[in-house]
């Protein structure tokens, strides 16, 4: 009998151990893990898992898409989050998932090693998201097709509406593509709204095809399937570095940059290994890694160091981007409805 109720006692205090542990061990477990959404190019996402996952021990689930699609999936999961952290990606969706609450705040301990545009973009969010990266807007030639075509050599925005280049432009959707979004709010700040969007409606005559991610039309222009892709400079560098005959071309008239940003996202499953995520992306040895995955945009990192390749910034004619503005929900959502209604529903 003694024996009998030993065993009954020894089972019920193992059970009770059981839910304990299960009761008080969530937050430890869910600190091993980390759900990422990535929108930078897709080589550097995986570099990024591959060496968090090697630092922390921390398994990451990543999942890459644009800008424009990340934030979309971020607002539809705002009653249920199902991400921690937003890495890469142009800043103004940052801005605008900072301003409708879908972000949290937090100040990483090497905030003070950033530089002043990625501090800033800090600032305007109310330290809701961060500048890692930064990197101009332009466009990329392939030398082999314009020969071919006997076309002349495209300097400026405004050579992309000349009538020989219908159908040898492509561009993203600025509805999907933060990159495109960034040309739209460019465009519209460097010619004024009017004139920038007779501008995009006559480009839009020369457009064979948007597409939905930022960097698809460099890399189209890289296989021979179309002559000019508009994105940003870094892009159509990566291009040329992979041997594809590309030229990256700075408009003459100016352009506008990005700040690729970083956002941990409110309510997500992983708060501690969010924040962990944060402050590794942050580090200098982690930004100047970026090489490795033919990556050259600008670190944010002050002792970064940018790879050969990237683009010099000080070299580029760029405006006074407001992302403060073009970052803004009523902004971001007025430019892209004006879009869809004035240019993208436009026959070719």
């Amino acid at each position: 009998m003694k024996t009998r109720n030993y065993l009954l006692n020894s089972a019920m205090f193992a059970l009770l151990a059981f839910f304990v542990f299960v009761g008080t061990g969530n937050t430890a477990l869910a600190a091993d893990k980390l759900v990422l959404y990535c929108s930078p190019q897709i080589e550097w996402c995986n570099l990024m898992v591959k060496e968090f996952e090697k630092a922390t021990g921390i398994n990451v689930k990543m999942t890459r898409k644009s800008s424009g699609e990340t934030f979309a999936q971020i607002k539809a999961e705002a009653k249920r989050p199902r991400g921690d952290v937003w890495w890469g990606g142009t800043g103004d969706p940052h801005l605008q998932a900072a301003e409708e609450g879908l972000t949290q705040t937090y100040t990483s301990p090497h905030f003070d090693q950033l530089r002043e545009w990625a501090k800033i973009q800090a600032k305007n969010s109310g330290m809701k998201t961060v500048g890692i990266y930064s990197g101009a807007l332009g466009f990329g030639y392939n030398t082999e097709l314009l020969a071919k075509k006997g076309l002349s050599t495209p300097q400026c925005w405004k050579d992309l509406i000349k009538p020989e280049y219908k159908g040898e432009v492509q561009i993203a959707n600025p509805n999907s593509s933060g990159t495109s979004y960034t040309t739209l709010a460019t465009i519209v700040q460097l010619f004024g709204e009017k004139e920038g969007f007779d501008f995009l409606k006559a480009m839009h005559k020369n457009v064979n095809q948007y597409t939905k991610s930022g960097s698809a039309p460099i890399k189209a222009a890289g296989r021979g399937e179309t002559t000019i892709g508009i994105v940003f400079m870094h892009d159509a560098v990566t291009q040329t570095v992979n041997g594809m005959p590309i030229v990256t071309v700075a408009p003459c008239e100016g352009t506008g940059y990005e700040v690729g940003s970083m956002s941990i996202i409110k309510g997500g499953p992983n708060p501690e290994s969010a924040k962990k995520f944060y402050d590794f992306a942050l580090q200098a040895d982690i930004q100047t890694m970026a090489a490795q995955a033919k990556a050259y945009q600008v670190p944010s990192n002050m002792n970064a160091k940018a790879p050969p390749e990237a683009p010099d910034l000080k070299t580029v004619k760029l405006i006074n981007y407001d992302f403060k503005t073009y970052g803004s929900s009523d902004t971001r959502k007025r430019l892209l409805k004006k879009w869809d209604e004035e240019v993208g529903s436009l026959p070719r």
